[in-house]
């Protein structure tokens, strides 16, 4: 809920701050990106390497590239809309796609330069929080309410994945805020109440698993060891060894949220709020916690070309610590 919230609140300070004379908030979302003079410096939700290049999006529809590992960035050159964008994701140097509020799918062709819409609801603010593509064609949304999107011909149309209902529940209504895959093709999906969806299908059916925790899950990387690890509402953090099977919870010595996992090239790597920073190398059993001084609202990293971290946040992205 963490990024949904500051999605929201960004959705609805920006029609305030561009005093639009007419129309409405679903109007405004509509219209294309503005041009910033500093829209590394907005906020970003999420961020991800397209080839050799850095692709970030955030509010107002901004999305900023870095083709060189963070150091400078541009702004797209076109994107359709102005609503908020929570997430995005590539399958290779050209082809990538974003999500986020009013439920809208934009796609790219180069790189992140140019963007299309693929579909936009304004009838409802149903927003889209990820998005994973397993190749050029299939790929899968997932938000607010349950909200499950597929596509098996590269987004040119998108169909409703009926989700089903949560043990004990009576409808499917869960929050779905994360998705990713491991090595074994399995799809996760990180919700609320501690579980988590899996698909083994390639999202056609799927299943809750139970991590024992009650809080919501906001984070999810799958390992190059195996290891499926979840984190998320006051740095609860479970992993399992078993593909979801069975879990542990792990001790991270923080309450701060946690909004984001990687894995690095030794281990796992995790942001989150109050400049949580969390790391834990290949094989070891414990975390190294640290904060940064100033105490930013961190939503995202990526590991650079050369190991080093790419933090990103609700002012931005921000300096090497």
């Amino acid at each position: 809920m963490i990024k949904t919230l500051v999605a929201c609140a960004a959705l609805c300070a920006s029609a305030i701050a561009l005093a639009q004379p007419e129309g409405t908030v679903a109007d405004w979302a509509a219209k294309p990106a503005h041009a910033w003079t500093a829209p590394s410096h907005m906020m970003l939700l999420d961020a991800t390497r397209a080839g050799k290049r850095i692709v970030a999006v955030g509010e107002h529809g901004v999305i900023v590239i870095s083709d060189d590992e963070g150091k400078t960035w541009h702004q797209a050159r076109e994107v359709p809309v102005s609503a908020t964008l929570s997430a995005v994701t590539f399958t290779d140097a050209q082809h990538g796609w974003a999500v986020g509020q009013w439920g809208v799918i934009l796609a790219t062709r180069d790189g992140g330069e140019t963007w299309q819409k693929q579909r936009m609801d304004l009838s409802v603010d149903q927003p889209l929080f990820s998005v994973l593509f397993t190749s050029a064609q299939d790929g899968i949304a997932v938000g607010l309410w349950s909200l499950m999107l597929a596509t098996h011909d590269g987004g040119k149309t998108w169909a409703r994945v009926t989700v089903p209902k949560p043990p004990g529940a009576g409808r499917a209504d869960r929050n779905l805020y994360h998705v990713f895959a491991d090595k074994q093709g399995a799809l996760y999906i990180d919700s609320e109440q501690g579980m988590v969806l899996k698909s083994t299908d390639g999202g056609a059916t799927w299943s809750y698993l139970a991590t024992g925790g009650k809080g919501t899950l906001w984070a999810g990387v799958a390992l190059p060891d195996g290891r499926i690890v979840v984190g998320g509402l006051l740095g609860s953090l479970y992993q399992s060894q078993d593909g979801g099977a069975t879990w542990t919870a792990l001790n991270a010595n923080t309450k701060s949220s946690i909004t984001d996992l990687v894995a690095t090239g030794s281990g796992l790597l995790g942001v989150g709020l109050d400049g949580l920073l969390l790391k834990q190398g290949a094989g070891a059993r414990w975390f190294e916690v640290a904060q940064r001084p100033d105490r930013a609202t961190l939503t995202a990293v990526v590991i650079a070309s050369d190991g080093k971290p790419v933090w990103f946040s609700q002012d931005g992205v921000l300096a090497p610590r």
